[in-house]
């Protein structure tokens, strides 16, 4: 895939030398939470939030670089200004935006109460004493963990990413792993017969892109008309068809036939529909 970006990049300059004036963008996204950003088995990054990134960099004019990046380093790495933009499924809260800047809201979401399937854990079951949850590190679902349940008796256990957590859940070495609605689902697709949703937790939260506090390089403008544009064609609504609900080996596929319309052609529209028409039945 590298290859492949190398002839894509080249030959976006050949088409007239637009990208080299255009102003460059880090993004940085803890790629591994499907279907928001995750790496494919050839080693591309593919996912809703990242695709949501390319296009709006193309409709408002600058090129982007995308580097994985742990989720709880994310921030941290903006304030410091070692990237521009935090795309990873950020929830937007007083506390985070006291050091960085948000979009938008641009998804609701509640988390998820991941276990074992056929456990028999419902809700009560799960908060009680002794029981150990898993959580990603610096997520919201793990403060709320923290917050909520560490103090009736449950053992908080974080990871550096959610796939690891959903491995010890399947080892049978934690008895739950909370974590947003729609990853949940990816998993529970992904992990069919294995594991399951016994519980959601209605939290209320709304996913924003992020940049340095008070946006000195103009950035959020540029993400909230994006954002619309994508809105107003419909390209934002078939993005949500594609990522939300099929398996992510046919995402990926998909990807790879209609990602060439998006980075050569560039044609937000039509990726998006391209993408819908290979994985209809």
């Amino acid at each position: 895939m590298k290859n492949v970006g190398v002839a894509l990049l080249i030959a976006v300059l050949l088409a007239g030398g637009v990208a080299a004036a255009q102003p460059k963008y880090v993004v940085l996204s803890d790629i591994a939470w499907a279907p928001f950003e995750w790496v494919s088995e050839k080693g591309a990054y593919l996912g809703f939030d990242l695709d949501v990134m390319r296009a709006i960099a193309i409709l408002e004019g600058f090129e982007i670089e995308i580097r994985d990046t742990p989720f709880d380093s994310i921030i941290p790495a903006i304030i410091a200004g070692r990237g521009d933009i935090g795309a990873s499924g950020f929830t937007i809260t007083d506390e985070r935006a006291l050091v960085v800047s948000f979009s938008e809201a641009y998804w609701n979401s509640n988390q998820a109460v991941v276990v074992r399937a056929g456990s028999g854990l419902d809700l009560e079951k799960i908060v009680s004493p002794g029981r150990i949850l898993g959580a990603q590190r610096g997520t919201t679902g793990s403060f709320w963990i923290e917050d909520e349940w560490v103090p009736l008796g449950v053992t908080l256990v974080e990871y550096e990413t959610y796939p690891e957590a959903i491995l010890d859940l399947l080892a049978g070495r934690i008895d739950a792993v909370v974590q947003d609605v729609d990853p949940s689902k990816m998993a529970v697709l992904q992990y069919k017969g294995q594991i399951e949703i016994a519980a959601i937790v209605d939290t209320g939260e709304q996913f924003g892109f992020l940049v340095a506090k008070g946006d000195p390089k103009g950035i959020l403008p540029k993400i909230e008309s994006g954002v619309a544009e994508l809105k107003r064609t419909g390209a934002w609504d078939l993005l949500i068809e594609a990522y939300f609900g099929p398996a992510l080996g046919a995402i990926e596929a998909a990807w790879e036939k209609c990602i060439p319309i998006l980075l050569v052609e560039r044609d937000p529209l039509r990726y998006a529909q391209c993408l819908v028409a290979e994985l209809k039945p």
